[in-house]
């Protein structure tokens, strides 16, 4: 089944020098971009982290520091990747809770103004989840009967997330091929930041969802405890995240 698109849809995967949204960095970006006609463009780029790859990660995805010496920085790239995703929604597994937030936190850093929250996120890993409960490999073999080679690879990845969220559409009636219904049911949480430490509650107001102020309005727990935003802004919480906090005391004191 092809998608439904309003908007162009890029898949995408990101091989990195570890798990630590704050500080880790990406190393391989790919992107498989689905326009509403249905023709692809497919891209990939190695990255140079200006760090140095752990052994333990290069030997999970087979990038190691001689491959990325001479590619460019994600600064240096950034504003090729913006033209790329310009008007796209963006799609990938696992994505939403981690290859979404770090991008957010690459184009933070290198100071690239790109509003990620305009997009229509969907999660191909939750879907499964919801649905199956298994792995990326497993998901390729039980929903296109493919052995899934080169795992791990950043390109073989992504277009094996893109077939399987067709195959998914093909198999689940209760499945819209709208990428609005795709957003909502691939998401657990209505995060107002990426990875879920300040969400939207019933009412629309954002609250933390960890700590000992979850479940509290974010506006009423800044105003009871200024000290709180501090030690936000000071720990080792995302950029991203940071700047959620920021925009919501700066909404509350000018109101």
């Amino acid at each position: 089944m092809d998608l439904h698109l309003k908007n162009p849809i890029v898949f995408f995967d990101l091989e990195t020098t570890g798990i630590n949204i704050s500080k880790d960095r990406i190393v391989e970006i790919a992107i498989l971009k689905i326009n509403l006609d249905g023709s692809e463009e497919s891209y990939c780029y190695k990255v140079n982290p200006e760090m140095p790859i752990p052994k333990v990660t290069s030997e999970i995805h087979g990038i190691y520091d001689e491959d990325v010496k001479d590619a460019p920085t994600f600064k240096e790239l950034g504003k090729t990747l913006c033209k790329i995703i310009e008007g796209c929604d963006i799609a990938g597994f696992n994505s939403n809770k981690f290859d979404v937030p770090l991008l957010a936190e690459e184009f933070l850093r290198a100071e690239i103004d790109f509003d990620m929250k305009k997009r229509k996120f969907v999660d191909v890993q939750t879907i499964f989840h919801k649905m199956e409960k298994r792995t990326l490999g497993a998901a390729y073999k039980f929903y296109c009967d493919k052995d899934l080679e080169n795992a791990h690879s950043a390109e073989a990845d992504t277009r094996a997330t893109y077939e399987v969220l067709k195959a998914q559409l093909d198999r689940y009636e209760e499945l819209e091929n709208s990428i609005e219904f795709l957003n909502d049911f691939s998401s657990f949480n209505r995060n107002a930041d990426f990875i879920g430490r300040i969400i939207f509650n019933d009412k629309g107001e954002e609250v933390f969802n960890f700590g000992k102020y979850k479940g509290k309005s974010v506006e009423q727990v800044l105003e009871k405890d200024p000290a709180y935003y501090g030690w936000m802004m000071k720990g080792d919480f995302p950029l991203f995240t940071k700047k959620v906090l920021t925009n919501i005391k700066l909404r509350n004191f000018n109101k």
